[in-house]
């Protein structure tokens, strides 16, 4: 079974419905690729929270280690502001036109639900029978410790996300690292991630996970 940490984001119809962010599209992936999968994050107790939840459901994602948290909002992506009619709603988050990335909103992250190191340890103490550990998103060192302790007890092999070039991330030497994207609007990260974990689940060694989902998605690894 594959773990993923990190927090989902709901998309409106107007964004296409369905996920966003990193998290939940590494796990779709994954999931696609024929994976078990749960998701640990935390999403607002409202109603785009509720609606996140069944989107996972659809998507194959187990979310039993998703905590609700009622003091934030569950982040939603809209549409590119390049996408937008000229009398959108005035408050709406406004993506950079030039980023090709939807709209987040609340546009503030301190706005939104936080993942700390107390609720990844709980989850992860909940979950059972996990092989592969993905944070697929930037986490706290303290949260990265915990996540390295538990991939350690259950021999899990660990991606983990970061920010960045990585310079000073306190990952253990064990960990693959992968810089995290200023934007993954076509999800192509997302995708390489989730799959590369899914063969890697299925007891592939990282190196031929590599080569084999290079291959299959067509990329080119950096400086070639």
């Amino acid at each position: 079974m594959i773990v993923v940490v990190g927090n989902p984001i709901a998309r409106l119809p107007d964004a296409g419905g369905g996920l966003a962010g990193v998290p939940a599209q590494v796990a779709a992936a994954a999931a696609r690729a024929g994976a078990t999968v749960q998701l640990v994050g935390k999403a607002g107790e409202d109603r785009a929270g509720n609606d996140l939840m069944l989107e996972l459901a659809r998507a194959g994602i187990g979310h039993v280690a998703l905590l609700r948290d009622p003091a934030h909002a569950t982040p939603i992506a809209s549409a590119d502001r390049k996408d937008e009619a000229p009398d959108a709603p005035a408050g709406r988050a406004l993506a950079d036109p030039t980023d090709g990335a939807p709209s987040v909103s609340p546009a503030d992250p301190s706005e939104r639900p936080q993942l700390d190191a107390a609720d990844i340890e709980l989850a992860l103490r909940y979950l059972p029978d996990y092989s592969t550990i993905v944070v697929a998103e930037p986490i706290p060192e303290t949260a990265v410790a915990i996540v390295a302790d538990a991939a350690s007890w259950v021999g899990a092999t660990l991606m983990i996300v970061v920010a960045g070039a990585g310079e000073g991330a306190a990952v253990p030497a064990s960990a693959t690292v992968f810089e995290a994207p200023s934007a993954d609007p076509d999800g192509s990260f997302a995708t390489m991630l989730g799959e590369l974990a899914a063969a890697v689940d299925r007891g592939t060694p990282i190196e031929a996970a590599f080569r084999e989902v290079e291959g299959r998605l067509g990329l080119t690894p950096a400086g070639d």
